[in-house]
């Protein structure tokens, strides 16, 4: 456990998981549901799922639960190829790198995201509509800047494989011609 100290991050919210696979919040003193898990997630509160007799953490396993769930929902995110692809990158030495790029890519995601919502919600119903016809360019400019963001996460991945490459060749004694 952390101590708190001034400064530190503030405390996580525990969820603690039994053996009969229920969920208990700590904060609330209840038990919880996956689905509120989820809103926890969705209201970008910080917590932690810990298993209740060993105390490891299984926030993970829950977050990957929560994502099944929603995946067999009905309205999947990922498609049989995107999930068979990213199967295919455990074991092989991008996997370490894969994390970290696909983060990026949400991120910036998100961040489109958020620049379309902004724009979006001073828009009367009028106005939305003249917005919807003319969305296209604007559409291209703002998926022109995650490309290009997602270009440069690719890049970084790449400069950062080099650099480990020659880090370990260099160990044997091996240099960069």
């Amino acid at each position: 456990m952390q101590s708190k100290k001034s400064g530190s991050k503030p405390a996580q919210r525990v969820i603690k998981k039994y053996p009969n696979r229920r969920l208990y919040d700590t904060e609330t003193s209840t038990y919880i549901t996956l689905a509120e898990v989820k809103q926890l997630v969705m209201s970008k509160a910080s917590f932690v799922v810990r298993d209740a007799k060993t105390g490891d953490d299984l926030t993970r396993s829950i977050l990957l639960q929560i994502i099944l769930e929603e995946e067999a929902g009905g309205a999947p995110m990922f498609s049989e190829q995107a999930l068979a692809s990213i199967i295919r990158f455990y074991g092989q030495a991008m996997q370490g790198y894969m994390g970290p790029y696909l983060e990026k890519n949400i991120q910036a995601m998100t961040e489109l995201q958020a620049q379309m919502a902004e724009s979006a919600e001073t828009l009367s119903p009028e106005m939305w509509s003249r917005f919807l016809s003319v969305q296209s360019p604007m559409l291209q400019g703002l998926m022109g800047n995650y490309a290009e963001q997602s270009k440069s996460a690719f890049k970084q991945l790449q400069e950062q494989m080099q650099k480990n490459t020659e880090q370990a060749l260099a160990a044997f004694g091996i240099k960069k011609p």
